[in-house]
């Protein structure tokens, strides 16, 4: 399978598990409906696909976005949010803009993928439940975020939408290292947009990791969107936006025109 596509991959995985009888389409394993397609992320290096499970998402974890974005930036404890899987886009898709906003922001993150979990992991043992990272874009609907905001409402109108958490190829902790510093960034239409260093995080990601086990049971899959450095900003219909982490992976799509 080594030139095949990620969708032709899903598309054979996805036969293996059905069988046809007369008019009635039946699943193998009996689910009265046809169980949601498996969301996957490609692995560097290999032909085996990231299954994802959840994605959680840091907020203000970089002192001068939470300055940019009007917050304290003193080290209180860590929030977060979530988003469905279905907002997964992979690296050189075209993203669609979405509908019912006008000014959606951009905001680069480093991306932890894990390959086990639990409750109340311990700061010194996160590390050991990490199977690689990626670089992501958490796409926010700002507008929609903000009247949340004034309301004191969730913030799902303005984080989750179709494409709402593009990602990268994921390179693996053993290919990588493990990741407390280096350099990351958003350009626009090869524009510099958001530049900053892994080591400007907050809290780390080993802290992020106990934090969540604390609040959530974490499980093999889930992604965690670590939070943005400042610069976050619009993007528009046709832009091209390229997300980095230096000597890491690189992330690359289009803003679909229509």
């Amino acid at each position: 399978m080594g030139d095949i596509s990620v969708e032709a991959r899903i598309a054979v995985l996805a036969s293996k598990s059905t069988q046809t009888t007369g008019n009635q389409r039946k699943t193998m394993s009996g689910f009265v409906i046809e169980p949601p397609t498996v969301t996957t992320l490609p692995v560097q290096g290999s032909d085996d696909l990231f299954p994802v499970s959840e994605i959680y998402c840091v907020g203000r974890n970089y002192a001068d976005h939470a300055i940019e974005m009007g917050h304290d930036p003193d080290r209180e404890a860590p929030f977060f949010f979530m988003k469905p899987r279905y907002t997964v886009l992979t690296s050189k898709q075209q993203m669609q803009y979405p509908s019912h906003s006008q000014d959606v922001h951009h905001e680069v993150e480093l991306v932890v993928a894990l390959k086990s979990g639990g409750q109340n992991i311990s700061v010194a043992d996160a590390v050991d439940h990490i199977f690689g990272y990626g670089v992501g874009i958490d796409m926010t609907r700002r507008d929609l975020q903000g009247q949340a905001k004034e309301k004191s409402r969730p913030w799902e109108s303005g984080k989750t939408f179709l494409h709402a958490s593009p990602c990268s190829e994921l390179v693996s902790i053993e290919q990588s290292g493990q990741l407390n510093e280096g350099n990351i960034q958003l350009r626009v239409n090869d524009e510099l947009r958001q530049e900053g260093n892994l080591n400007q995080m907050i809290w780390k990601v080993s802290e992020v990791i106990s934090r969540l086990s604390e609040l959530f049971y974490l499980q093999a899959g889930d992604l965690i969107y670590t939070g943005t450095p400042a610069g976050v900003g619009p993007i528009a219909r046709g832009d091209r936006l390229t997300a980095i982490i230096e000597n890491v992976t690189r992330l690359d799509l289009e803003v679909a025109q229509g």
